[in-house]
């Protein structure tokens, strides 16, 4: 589906980007266009991978007219451009409505005017239940992201999306801390050892992507199941994969915004979802404002009282914490102890 097509990236120079590009460089796609703000990171992608496949545009999702530049030519559009760290966008609730709600229109309605044939947008599981600023930013860029794709005609551009959990040692993300923690010999600052957190990885997340640009209708919201581990066994798998079991442990308390759990899909989603094995598909709700209309299917009633979240997804052992660890790029050199601490 790539043979010849332009992909425009947003937030390309991010995790997800340079995940991407891992996998893409090297096939018969055309052209990659990385779309950020930041000329620094831009130049390193730019040396890092030598590829005249790849182009970079300077610019803001903020700015509409930046944006409009960059989708001209384009075939397909993934939207990663966001502000994600919790605490911050505590601080400053704006600024993430800023990047995240109206650059996201900003977005859709510049692949729209350039008849981009596919978008998709990536969300969090900070979307459900929201109570922090990013996670409700982030669940109000699904709204607009299901509302611009009520009245687009699918037969020029598609518009779906996708929610997914912790992306492990992602930029920013604790994995990084930690080994930075112990390779300092200072103590592993945990927020609260029970809580727990969906466990992905980034090549998890780019497959959720794909699935979603290969499968998705106008609307559709895909999640991709993945186990769940609480923090505390993060951190003891880690310790011992760096052969230090008995390093020390500091309980620091819960931060601005943050949850004891995240959910994948709530109470309600898990009704109407529909179960495709690896991944759920979430479709949009096609009802128009005349309540009246809608004709009801049968007597049968659904009644399905849990959410989907990283308490009762399958829950990961310290051995199998280490186990997926493993399957990070960089662990296998952690462990030997050279000098590489995220995922890039």
């Amino acid at each position: 589906m790539f043979t010849g097509k332009t992909l425009l990236i947003t937030g390309g120079t991010g995790s997800f980007g340079n995940a991407v590009l891992k996998g893409f460089l090297d096939s018969t796609i055309a052209e990659i266009r990385i779309f950020s703000r930041d000329e620094k990171k831009q130049d390193d992608m730019r040396k890092r991978f030598s590829n005249p496949k790849l182009k970079f545009y300077i610019g803001d999702v903020r700015d509409y007219q930046s944006i409009l530049n960059a989708t001209r030519g384009v075939d397909y559009i993934f939207h990663a451009a966001a502000l994600k760290q919790v605490p911050s966008c505590e601080f400053h609730p704006m600024e993430a409505v800023k990047t995240n709600v109206l650059g996201t229109e900003n977005v859709l309605e510049a692949a729209i005017q350039n008849q981009v044939k596919r978008v998709v947008c990536l969300s969090t599981d900070k979307a459900v239940y929201p109570i922090n600023a990013m996670g409700i930013s982030k669940a109000m860029m699904e709204k607009v992201m299901v509302a611009k794709s009520r009245n687009v005609d699918e037969t020029k551009t598609v518009i779906c999306g996708t929610r997914y959990g912790n992306v492990m040692a992602s930029r920013g993300s604790v994995i990084p801390l930690f080994v930075e923690q112990i390779r300092a010999d200072k103590p592993l600052t945990i927020t609260d050892p029970n809580m727990t957190r969906f466990m992905m990885t980034l090549a998890d997340a780019v497959d959720l992507v794909l699935y979603a640009f290969e499968n998705g209708n106008n609307g559709d919201l895909f999640v991709q199941k993945a186990p769940g581990a609480t923090v505390e066994v993060l951190a003891k798998a880690l310790t011992q994969i760096v052969g230090k079991p008995g390093h020390e442990i500091n309980i620091i308390g819960t931060r601005h915004g943050e949850k004891l759990y995240e959910a994948l899909l709530s109470r309600e989603e898990m009704v109407c979802a529909e179960d495709l094995g690896d991944y759920y598909r979430v479709p949009p709700d096609l009802r128009d404002l005349n309540y009246g209309k809608f004709v009801e299917q049968g007597e049968e009633k659904i009644s399905i009282t849990e959410d989907y979240n990283s308490h009762n997804t399958k829950r990961l052992d310290v051995e199998g914490m280490k186990e997926l660890l493993m399957k990070l790029t960089f662990m296998p050199a952690i462990k030997r102890g050279e000098n590489i601490a995220a995922e890039e």
